[in-house]
């Protein structure tokens, strides 16, 4: 299941990943993000794991991988949270083959997680 994150800053929009996923899960996420760069010519999005990589079908991934180069001239910032190092660390890969900034937060970290996502805040 994928539920988007309430009360986040009007620039940006969240989710928040739990149990199994599917491909269905994901075609929400993207009309959700649709809405938003319908409203606005930037992409901040914070993607909050609270499962793992593992549950996701590979038509989920696949699908999430399209979100991704569909919109890639859109992305401004984008947040992974999760405790899963490797996730974290695989995010640091998309900064060298993707416009904007991506990041990997921990999970105790996801205020700090929104206040960059938001661009409140610069970390580096």
């Amino acid at each position: 299941m994928i539920e988007k994150i309430k009360e986040l800053p009007a620039n940006m929009i969240g989710f928040k990943t739990a149990g199994h996923i599917v491909k269905g899960d994901v075609d929400f996420v993207t009309s959700e993000v649709r809405l938003l760069i319908h409203d606005t010519p930037q992409l901040n999005y914070l993607l909050f794991f609270d499962n793992s990589p593992t549950d996701f079908t590979l038509g989920a991934w696949l699908h999430e991988a399209l979100l991704s180069i569909k919109n890639i001239t859109k992305w401004t910032r984008a947040a992974i949270v999760t405790d899963c190092q490797r996730m974290i660390n695989f995010t640091k890969v998309f900064n060298t083959v993707m416009p904007g900034e991506f990041k990997g937060f921990k999970k105790e970290d996801y205020l700090l997680a929104v206040d960059w996502t938001a661009e409140k805040i610069d970390l580096d």
